[in-house]
């Protein structure tokens, strides 16, 4: 569940706002956008994938909020993490994990079947 947004890494780029199948972010004018509705959050990691600031951390407990310390996620160096083990964007290449790429999956699927 999605549960920092850090303002001074923020760019205000509103891509979580667009991407957020939930609608859990409000944009907000002039600044960054914040977290209106975080018990809505699927657990997608679609802000995490599409936030290129590294500025949102989204825990993978899905069922309920954990309160999490900016500190500790920075030192853990976790923000981010998703996208670069996703291979997303700049990470791509670097990592395997593909799950993300289905049309590619699909398409190498059919060609076996073939």
């Amino acid at each position: 569940m999605i549960e920092l947004l850090l303002a001074e890494r923020c760019t205000g780029c509103n891509r979580c706002v667009a991407v957020c199948p939930s609608n859990v972010f409000d944009a907000v004018r002039d600044a960054p956008p914040v977290i209106a509705r975080a018990k809505d959050c699927q657990t997608c990691f679609m802000c995490e994938l599409y936030c290129q600031a590294d500025a949102l951390f989204v825990h993978p407990n899905a069922e309920q909020r954990v309160p999490t310390e900016p500190a500790a996620v920075l030192a853990a160096d976790l923000l981010g993490q998703y996208r670069r083990e996703s291979g997303w964007d700049e990470w791509a290449g670097h990592y395997p994990n593909e799950h993300w790429m289905m049309e590619q999956v699909f398409r190498r699927a059919l060609a076996a079947r073939q």
